[in-house]
């Protein structure tokens, strides 16, 4: 049993002044590591079902892949790690566009407990369009760059997250 639930269409309508709510799940048995919660390597997995959900909305899922032999690959990825969750909790993610171009996606996905609402991970990610023939870069299809520009558009009034371009460091 996945108890995963896409909250994705295929049109759905991108002008709300809000990051987007994409996707929904619970936190797996199996994801429990031997401290009693979600292993790191799962929020990882939780995250990327979250990103499955924004490429099949931008027509740039598995179903674009299979059809035009074009991905995004993710290239780099930087998760925090806010608050705990544990078996069975349910999970509720959003994304919101930071940035984009002719080849790359940059945007931000959170991570919430449903039930309380707190919010217990975030992560951002850079994207980059690949032609998975040539194994190289290629440039963005114009109907997902029009997505893009909607939901760019919409997300220009949402502040910056705190968590944006953070570097890993000890404070001194």
């Amino acid at each position: 049993m996945t108890a995963v639930k896409d909250t994705h269409e295929s049109d759905r309508d991108m002008t709300s002044a809000s990051a987007l709510a994409i996707h929904e799940e619970t936190v797996r048995p199996e994801w429990i590591d031997h401290n009693g919660h979600m292993n790191v390597a799962y929020y990882v997995l939780a995250f990327d079902h979250a990103t499955d959900r924004l490429f099949d909305l931008l027509d740039l899922g598995a179903d674009y892949a299979e059809r035009e032999h074009k991905s995004v690959f993710q290239v780099q990825c930087h998760i925090n790690y806010l608050q705990e969750v544990k078996e069975g909790d349910p999970l509720r993610f959003t994304i919101q566009l930071l940035d984009y171009d002719v080849k790359r996606i940059h945007f931000f996905a959170s991570m919430y407990h449903l039930g309380d609402g707190f919010l217990s991970a975030t992560a951002e990610w850079l994207g980059v369009h690949v032609d998975l023939t040539a194994r190289r870069s290629a440039e963005l299809p114009e109907r997902a760059l029009e997505r893009l520009a909607r939901l760019k558009a919409d997300h220009e009034a949402l502040p910056q997250p705190p968590q944006v371009g953070r570097t890993i460091s000890i404070r001194k």
